[in-house]
């Protein structure tokens, strides 16, 4: 820690949060390491390398490889499920319905939906959400993913390289979509359990902005990658730090903050909200892998208000 020794208590503070957070997950992630589909013979595009087994590509979620929030649509599923009333899930649509016109993220709604969340799982099984996971996923999640995104996973599951979803979604919940697309695994929320049942905190913080660039930055020391080589994809302004770690950052639907960054640094740009390219990078537009993750967070942000 002696690194971290300029910085003031609290922004020492929050920086060791996010180191504690991204290693955590790190840590989870290579734990649920699912074996990798063959790669395709032959027709590999010059990006991804074919065979270049020190390189990774890392996609996050939320308007990335799904159209939305993924946490409305877990929420859906446990309002039907009677985890929470029917007025916290209009709000929640609402919220939903914001999202999808903005495009962004709101890191202090973030931060209060999974507040309220830990406090909901509080004494659930882990085994219980990852059974309600799978369930979620086939009713609401499968049909919302980008074709575009899907196919650059794939292209890079084809070129025999590793797929990480970075989510800010709980981790058991990322690894179960990852585990049922094929990808390689997931870097999420860790929420600390003890002997199978949730606690209600968290270990480190939300997997958010900072902690995703540290949680990527821990797998790929453990997995002996070279960031240089590998890929990252985001829509969001917050994940600057994760796009900046890579050698090849690929602003995807990016929000206003993230196209104008990645211009200014001539970071590839594709966006599929409208079908348009911000510019081609080489990567064929077919069907592919795509990832989502599911999360307790969101659907059930008012819980603590109504008590």
């Amino acid at each position: 820690m002696a690194a971290l020794g300029w910085l003031t208590p609290r922004r020492r503070s929050a920086t060791a949060r996010s180191v504690l957070a991204g290693e955590a997950s790190a840590e989870a992630a290579r734990k649920s390491t699912q074996d990798l589909p063959d790669a395709v013979p032959g027709g590999e595009p010059e990006f991804p390398v074919p065979g270049d087994d020190r390189a990774a590509a890392f996609f996050d979620l939320d308007n990335t490889v799904m159209q939305g929030a993924a946490l409305f649509h877990f929420g859906r599923g446990l309002y039907k499920r009677k985890f929470f009333e029917t007025r916290d899930l209009a709000r929640f649509a609402w919220q939903q319905a914001w999202f999808r016109l903005a495009g962004i993220e709101d890191p202090e709604h973030m931060q209060d939906a999974r507040d309220s969340a830990l406090s909901i799982v509080k004494g659930h099984r882990v085994s219980e959400l990852k059974s309600i996971g799978e369930e979620i996923y086939d009713e609401y999640m499968a049909e919302r993913i980008w074709p575009g995104t899907r196919a650059l996973a794939q292209a890079h599951l084809d070129a025999g390289q590793k797929v990480w979803l970075v989510t800010a979604a709980p981790v058991e919940i990322a690894q179960v979509i990852a585990r049922r697309l094929g990808l390689t695994g997931a870097l999420g929320t860790v929420a600390e359990s003890i002997g199978g049942v949730y606690t209600g905190k968290l270990v480190g913080e939300p997997l958010h902005g900072p902690a995703k660039a540290e949680a990527v930055r821990a797998l790929a020391a453990a997995e002996g990658l070279d960031l240089s080589r590998c890929a990252a994809y985001s829509d969001s302004h917050n994940d600057i730090p994760m796009l900046s770690l890579v050698g090849h950052p690929y602003a995807i639907n990016p929000d206003a903050k993230l196209r104008k960054h990645a211009r200014e640094l001539e970071w590839r740009l594709r966006d599929y909200r409208t079908g348009r390219k911000a510019a081609k990078v080489g990567i064929p537009a077919a069907a592919g892998v795509g990832a989502v993750a599911g999360g307790t967070a969101a659907a059930i942000a008012l819980h603590r208000r109504r008590r």
